[in-house]
C-alpha cells in the first residue's frame, strides 16, 4: 500500500514516529466506507478537531488511544476511524454478543471474550490474531475515564504475545488534534518500551486531566501531584 506511514515489519523494541504534516487514510473501501469517512470528517470539522499522521499500513496491530477522560472521546475516535477508513475491533464480554441484539454488537466490532474459560484474555486474543489476515484491535489503556490513573498493561501483553505492533493514538484536547503519532513492536522489556511510548503523550491533556500528569508517567510510577486542569 502506498502509505507513507508504512515502515515494513518492525523488529522487537523498534519504535517509529509518524510524519505529523499529513493525515492520509487507508485506500478506498467502497461507497459505504466513503460515506462513513465523510460523516467522520464532517463531525471533526464541526467541532474544530484536526487530524495529524497517516494511518500505518500494518495489517495487524493493537491501537491505544489516550488520554481518555470524558464520554466525548468515544464519538471523536469513531469519527477519526471513519476518516481513516479503519475497521477497528474491540473486546467485550461474550454475553454482549448473545441474545436478540448479539449480531448487532458483533457488527459494531465486538470481539467476544469468554471470561469463564481457563484461557486468559491474552490467549484468546492471540488466537484471534492468528486466525485473521487483518485485524486492528482498539484498547483503552487507562480502562476508565478517571483522570490520573495508572494504565493497565493488557494491551502490551496482547501485542507482545501476538507479535503485532502497538499504534499510539493521541487525543490532545489542548490543541484539539487527534494524532496517529507512532508505533512500537514490544520487546518484552516493559519499562523500556513504555519509555518510548511515553514520548507521544508527554505534555498532552485530556478534557479532564490532572495538571503535569500524563498517563504513561503514572504507569511508570513517576506521576506528578494532580491539580485538575480542564482543556478549553
Amino acid at each position: 500500500m502506498n502509505i507513507s506511514a508504512f515502515r515494513g515489519p518492525l523488529q522487537p523494541g523498534e519504535h517509529v514516529r509518524f510524519d505529523q504534516t499529513t493525515a492520509r487514510p487507508w485506500p478506498w473501501k467502497g461507497v459505504g466506507g466513503e460515506i462513513y469517512r465523510w460523516i467522520g470528517w464532517a463531525y471533526l470539522k464541526l467541532f474544530r478537531w484536526k487530524m495529524a499522521g497517516d494511518w500505518p499500513a500494518y495489517p495487524k496491530a493493537v491501537a491505544i488511544g489516550a488520554p481518555h477522560t470524558t464520554n466525548l472521546d468515544g464519538p471523536l475516535l469513531i469519527a477519526a476511524l471513519g476518516y481513516y477508513r479503519i475497521d477497528m475491533r474491540w473486546m467485550g464480554k461474550a454475553s454482549l454478543t448473545k441474545g436478540p441484539l448479539g449480531w448487532f454488537v458483533k457488527w459494531l466490532g465486538c470481539i467476544p471474550i469468554d471470561r469463564t474459560k481457563s484461557n486468559d484474555m491474552v490467549a484468546q486474543m492471540v488466537e484471534r490474531f492468528e486466525q485473521s489476515d487483518s485485524l486492528i484491535v482498539g484498547v483503552p489503556p487507562e480502562g476508565t475515564r478517571t483522570p490520573g490513573v495508572k494504565w493497565k498493561s493488557g494491551f502490551y501483553h496482547i501485542a507482545q504475545a501476538a507479535g503485532v505492533p502497538i499504534i499510539c493514538c493521541v487525543l490532545d484536547w489542548g490543541n484539539r488534534t487527534i494524532r496517529i503519532a507512532g508505533a512500537i513492536m514490544p520487546s518484552g522489556d516493559f519499562e523500556a518500551d513504555m519509555a518510548k511510548v511515553r514520548v507521544h503523550y508527554d505534555g498532552v491533556y485530556g478534557k479532564h486531566t490532572p495538571r503535569d500528569s500524563v498517563p504513561v508517567a503514572a504507569i511508570l510510577g513517576d506521576a506528578s501531584p494532580s491539580e485538575t486542569r480542564r482543556a478549553a
